[in-house]
């Protein structure tokens, strides 16, 4: 057998398999052995298919990207134009009935104007009788024959009762018909917008607190919708997913797929922070992310002394926020890998946070915060999600 001149060596061969259109290669220990150069050679191969498969699939991931960009774009565009359309429609129902209801001031007006002259014409002669009568009372000669002209007095009388200004009205039945009419398109349209309300509140999903993941000093009440603070330690569990320093909770539900939006109550305090965050979160001692938002595991939104502030990794992110809104929207979109604030009573944006995918399942987490020199009494509440959205739900 012929002795080989270069270096034998374990190689590693290739095991073909199907990847997105790719052969890509596995490496296992193999019995036979190959030179050094074909053991580069192969490895080279290796490589240059993992490039392909990479090349390949950075294809792709542009292709998709650039598919998302004009779907986004169509779909604004689309509403855009409904949007306009519903404007014209309006625009153009106002100005008929403005144009209606002009038309009534003009004949209302011009009826009266019409009446006003014919006022001004008897006024006229009455001045000339009264202008004639004051010139033969100046000559003083009472004997001489007068006449009085009755024919002037049946004409006042007859133009006092055709003028009268209550028998000129607007067709005010008409008007209230309208008026009534364009009050309840108005009802209508108050019921179906703002279109983004009623499209964020169709992800609503129930959750409730886990009462064994509590510090010691919130009590949950009993249907697990609420955390109070309380100055008293309770005598709980010591159990590894209880919080024993910061003052969180987190729901019993996590959730790892879909679209979830929670309403939290926060009306009455002045101190509070709410949020989402992996089970992974830190729950023991002081290190700083135990807290909301300070580590890479949670997003929060913190409300303190008047001021909001988002949270994550430990980075600050102020809001210029003025209204104390009494209700905190929480959305989360796993296709977006977003998580979103919002100020429910209004559905104002408060901050979001472009997370990318998430890595693990995520919990709605609340933290009641402490008595804040007695100002900060009232419990954080969950608000209940209506039941037709609870099948939005997709627990992990």
């Amino acid at each position: 057998m012929e002795m080989k001149t270069q270096a034998q060596v374990c190689a590693t061969v290739l095991q073909k398999r199907e990847f997105g259109g790719i052969h890509l290669g596995s490496f296992f220990c193999y019995s036979e052995t190959f030179s050094l150069q074909e053991m580069l050679l192969k490895h080279q191969e290796c490589l240059k298919r993992q490039r392909e498969a990479v090349k390949f699939r950075m294809k792709k991931l542009s292709t998709k990207q650039t598919e998302i960009t004009k779907k986004s774009s169509a779909m604004r565009e689309s509403i855009r134009k409904k949007y306009e359309d519903i404007q014209r429609v309006l625009d153009e129902d106002l100005g008929m009935t403005l144009t209606h209801l002009e038309m009534e001031e003009r004949a209302a007006v011009t009826a009266l104007e019409d009446l006003m002259e014919k006022n001004c014409t008897i006024i006229q002669e009455i001045e000339q009788d009264l202008a004639r009568l004051t010139a033969e009372l100046a000559q003083k000669d009472f004997l001489l024959p007068y006449s009085l002209d009755t024919e002037i007095v049946g004409r006042v009388i007859d133009l006092l009762s055709r003028t009268d200004p209550s028998k000129v009205n607007l067709d005010e039945p008409k008007a209230d018909q309208i008026l009534s009419l364009t009050n309840n398109m108005l009802l209508l349209i108050r019921s179906q917008t703002p279109i983004t309300k009623r499209l964020i509140k169709s992800y609503s999903t129930e959750v409730s607190l886990d009462p064994e993941t509590a510090h010691p000093k919130l009590i949950i009440s009993p249907r697990g919708d609420s955390a109070t603070y309380t100055d008293t330690w309770q005598e709980l569990p010591e159990l590894p997913g209880r919080f024993d320093t910061t003052l969180n909770v987190i729901s019993l539900q996590g959730f790892s797929s879909g679209r979830h939006y929670w309403e939290i109550d926060v009306a009455g305090k002045t101190y509070w922070e709410l949020g989402l965050t992996y089970p992974t979160i830190s729950r023991k001692g002081r290190a700083e992310d135990c807290w909301l938002g300070r580590g890479s595991d949670s997003w929060a939104v913190e409300f303190f002394d008047g001021e909001y502030t988002a949270w994550h990794s430990g980075v600050p992110h102020q809001l210029p926020v003025t209204k104390h809104f009494s209700r905190i929207g929480v959305l989360c979109s796993f296709p977006g890998g977003l998580v979103s604030f919002l100020g429910a009573d209004s559905m104002t944006p408060l901050f979001s946070f472009c997370a990318g995918a998430f890595r693990d399942c995520l919990h709605l987490a609340l933290c009641s915060g402490h008595d804040h020199n007695g100002t900060n009494t009232k419990p954080i509440v969950i608000c209940n999600a209506p039941p037709s959205a609870f099948q939005n739900a997709q627990e992990c």
